[in-house]
């Protein structure tokens, strides 16, 4: 549970908590809304608060600041820093139009999150009684606190100033953002009736006053404050004699009080809360596409709204609250598994407590004092801002253009590629188990794993599918796949890591409808988060048991795999298979083990890993051997790494860290840091794979990891890294980072000063003055349209020649087939005809037999009577010598003579 309502290390700080059923002070005439409390337990919750916040170090009670070395830096200032790089794509005039509007949606969006989870939990520590210390800057708690509000203070106006210049450039381009005051008459009227018909009826607004308690205001959403003042005396007596001479009964009167509503007496506050049914953002008639938002809207009608009072101003206020949740405490015994655990404390999130206010314009005394105290809040946690409070309506504006008028405001979209690696007209699971196969997102398509995971769905010989779920996407492909899996017959295990930070929700609902499905569901171990990336598909071979493993940087989530920049490697090497194999034993078991040939585990085995192959650099540094050091990563805050590397650096070893956000390692100081050089690339796409790099480029040992350089990830996760031994993927990685680190637009330096070079500074000037830039993701998206383009051309002239040997093969194999059946018919012909003249030659003997017979018969019948005839034929014979030989032929045969 948040320690944030936790008694205050000063006393005249201390929240006001009101026990069940109790009324407040009298002194406390509008109670502050209800914060969730927690009480001591004092040591558990210190170590908890301190589990939970990376790299903070516990020193005597009581003790302040303690000095740093010169070349560490605040994780939080540190990520200030790269929010700042972010806010300045927004100014970029390289970078499309709307493109830089989203660039300024992302920072709030990232800002708003950090305060809710970084300010939360360093407002959590600043309650522990014991002193706490940054490990990287000396700062306690309550100091980093001072710095980061003293920061955001410098960082909000530059927000004011990039957001209005594309405002106003976008207006160029027909895409107006008005305000109430910038409305036509028509517009004006067209936006009133629309209020009336479509929002009115949801509106709930609220007063404060002593039967009207404040009410809770929910985390980040958004509310319009309207100041109500008390109407003239005249005013009100006219009202107050209208509700009397209601009293006095008659239709009339009774109407005349109904326009005559008197209030509520000492409100000073209305509340407006949005309704969440309405559109935020609201077209408006027009040329282009013109646009008011819902909460400048409502301002218009706040009038109407309280029309029972005098409206003095109107403003728009949005509060952010602490959701930095311990997710390890013990569950309630009326939890029946861990999954009802984590419903439970996600409840909680709601009512933590407030960390900062944010309003458009300045606050009045009275509503300002009244928010600030009722919120718990002091007056550096309150920010005024002229931009919208709410920044998630700008990623809506492109849908809402023509096709041609979008092209010219966006970047060229681009679909991830089929990999050149593999044949899409051959089974996936054929080609991984021939060889390795490394994947490179967003540049390659996700789908690629997907179709290998439907075909183990589907494959008679797959027995089993185990897989790590950390961010999984709303609607899932794969998630899918796994399911039809487990329908089939599979069996399937998913370990589901339930307390992924902000899609807690949405792995519960996963993680039911696995369940559903007949998957065995596990979570993660109770004081480490699973975070790595490992899927194990086992299947029956001639040859026994197959382990087909896959292994990557980044989470299993189809939206994510098309932003950020991550690898997937996929083998079906034994070694891997049954290290792989061992990894879900132990997951299964909640076991901790470093019982592995080829993976590195953490947290016992990646840190030790990293250090170790770091003094193997410095040996070699010393012996005046080639050395060298890389990294790639999302941030890089562990001490003892920092440490390690600056003792490297100090021997000579040359080190490049390629880390996106939190750097807190400063290069460039002279005994120190002057061998280590840190860069950045922000850009259109998320840089997010980890890559680890041991010695000189030629002869560099590499790994892939799922772990950036944070305690958090070396010491507080399940973390895999692996080598990559196969020499041509080693090629394609290290080709990868030589067209990251060639970048000129986007790539930015570390400076000893803690500042960060200019976007384009590294780019250079031809012999005409003209200054090209490169930028490497745009790069990489064209090679690997062009690579897969390639890989078409040369699968379709390699299966020209097989398709004519494979036609020329079908023709000689059709022949021969009606060679066949011709052969097959003149044999039936030939036997059918043999049989009917069998047939025909029995009946043929039978009937000359028959007739044989019959003629003898006769004969002897007509024996006498012929001879006669025959003998007094003679002299007509005689008379007739031409016929002789006949009459002499019938003789013989009647009389033998």
């Amino acid at each position: 549970m948040t320690m944030s309502a936790a008694k205050s290390a000063k006393p005249q700080d201390k929240p006001v908590k009101h026990e069940k059923g109790s009324k407040p002070a009298k002194h406390d005439k509008h109670p502050k809304e209800p914060v969730e409390t927690h009480e001591a337990k004092r040591s558990g919750d210190e170590r908890r608060a301190k589990q939970r916040f990376d790299g903070a170090d516990e020193v005597a009670q009581g003790a302040s600041s303690v000095a740093a070395p010169a070349y560490l830096q605040n994780r939080e200032l540190s990520w200030l820093s790269f929010n700042e790089r972010v806010l300045d794509q927004g100014a970029d005039e390289t970078v499309p139009l709307l493109e830089r509007l989203n660039f300024i949606s992302i920072f709030w969006s990232n800002l708003r999150e950090f305060f809710m989870v970084r300010v939360g939990s360093l407002t959590d520590l600043s309650l522990v009684k014991k002193s706490i210390v940054d490990s990287k800057s000396g700062m306690t708690p309550a100091q980093q606190l001072d710095a980061i509000y003293a920061r955001c203070r410098e960082l909000y106006p530059v927000q004011e100033r990039t957001f209005q210049t594309v405002r106003r450039q976008l207006a160029e381009q027909g895409i107006r953002h008005l305000m109430p005051d910038d409305l036509a008459p028509d517009q004006r009227e067209y936006l009133h009736l629309h209020l009336q018909r479509n929002v009115m009826p949801f509106l709930s607004p609220q007063i404060i006053n002593s039967r009207h308690p404040f009410p809770h205001l929910e985390n980040s959403a958004l509310y319009v404050v309207v100041g109500l003042g008390v109407e003239a005396e005249e005013s009100r007596k006219a009202r107050a004699q209208a509700v009397k001479d209601a009293k006095k009964g008659g239709k009339q009167a009774k109407g005349k009080a109904d326009r005559a509503n008197l209030g509520a007496e000492d409100v000073s506050i209305g509340l407006l809360p949005l309704p969440r049914q309405c559109e935020r953002l609201i077209a408006l008639p027009g040329d282009g596409l013109q646009f008011v938002l819902l909460e400048h809207a409502l301002e218009t009608i706040a009038g109407e709204v309280f029309s029972m009072y005098e409206v003095k101003e109107t403003n728009v206020v949005c509060v952010t609250r602490n959701a930095d949740l311990d997710a390890t405490e013990a569950p309630d015994e009326d939890d029946d598994d861990y999954r009802e655990h984590m419903k439970r404390i996600l409840k909680k999130r709601a009512r933590l407590a407030p960390v900062r206010l944010e309003s458009e314009r300045p606050l009045s005394s009275t509503a300002g004092k009244m928010l600030l105290k009722r919120l718990g809040l002091k007056a550096h946690q309150a920010y005024v801002t002229s931009v919208p409070l709410d920044l998630s309506y700008t990623w809506q504006l492109a849908s809402r253009l023509p096709e041609k008028r979008r092209a010219a405001l966006t970047d060229t979209p681009f679909a991830p590629q089929w990999p050149s690696c593999l044949d899409r007209s051959r089974p996936v699971m054929d080609q991984v188990c021939e060889r390795d196969v490394l994947l490179s997102y967003p540049y390659e398509t996700f789908d690629a794993f997907v179709q290998l995971l439907r075909e183990a769905a589907t494959d008679p010989a797959v027995i089993s599918i185990k897989i790590t779920l950390y961010r999984l996407a709303r609607q899932s492909h794969l998630a899918e796949a796994l399911i039809a899996a487990a329908e089939n017959g599979k069996e399937v295990t998913a370990l589901f890591e339930l307390r992924a930070r902000f899609d807690e929700t949405n792995n519960i609902e996963w993680s039911q409808r696995f369940e559903q499905a007949g998957c065995n569901v596990i979570y993660g171990f109770r004081d480490f988060k699973v975070h790595s990336k490992i899927c194990c598909i086992t299947r029956t071979t001639e040859s026994g048991l197959q382990h087909i493993t896959q292994l990557g940087t980044g989470n299993y989530n189809e939206k994510t795999a098309g932003l950020y920049t991550d690898l997937s490697f996929i083998t079906a090497d034994a070694a891997f298979g049954r290290d792989a194999v061992e990894f879900f034993r132990n997951m299964q078991l909640e076991n901790t083990s470093d019982n592995y040939d080829v993976l590195s585990v953490a947290p016992l085995q990646i840190k030790p890993m990293i250090l170790r192959r770091i003094d193997q650099q410095i040996a070699l540094a010393g012996a005046g051997e080639p050395c060298g050091l890389f990294f790639k990563t999302n941030s890089i805050t562990d001490i003892d790494v920092i440490e390690k590397l600056v003792q490297a650096s100090q021997a000579g070893v040359p080190t490049t860290l390629f880390v996106r956000g939190i750097s807190c390692i400063v290069p460039g100081l002279a005994g120190y840091t002057h061998n280590i050089r840190v860069v950045s690339i922000v850009g259109r796409l998320l840089e997010h794979s980890r890559i680890y790099g041991f010695g000189p480029r030629d002869s560099m040992k590499l790994f892939l990891s799922s772990a950036d350089l944070m305690t958090r990830n070396m010491d507080k996760r399940i973390e895999i890294a692996w080598p990559v031994r196969d020499a041509e993927l080693r090629e394609r990685i290290l080709g990868y980072l030589d067209i990251c680190l060639s970048d000129t637009a986007k790539l930015r330096e570390l400076l000893p000063d803690r500042s960060y070079t200019a976007l384009g500074s590294f780019a250079h000037q031809d012999e005409n003055g003209v200054t090209s830039l490169f930028e490497s993701q745009e790069y990489l998206i064209r090679q690997a349209q062009e690579a897969r383009l390639e890989a078409a051309e040369q699968e379709a002239a390699g299966r020209e020649p097989a398709r004519r040997r494979a036609a020329d093969f079908d023709a000689a194999a059709e022949t021969r087939r009606a060679q066949a059946e011709i052969r097959e018919v003149l044999e039936r012909a030939y036997a059918d005809t043999r049989s009917a003249l069998a047939e025909a030659e029995g009946k043929m003997d039978d009937t000359m037999d028959r007739t044989a017979e019959q003629a003898a018969q006769i004969a002897r019948e007509t024996e006498e009577p012929v001879r006669a005839i025959v003998l007094s034929s003679e002299p007509i014979a005689a008379s007739c010598e031409p016929k002789r030989g006949f009459f002499a032929r019938l003789k013989y045969l009647f009389t033998g003579k």
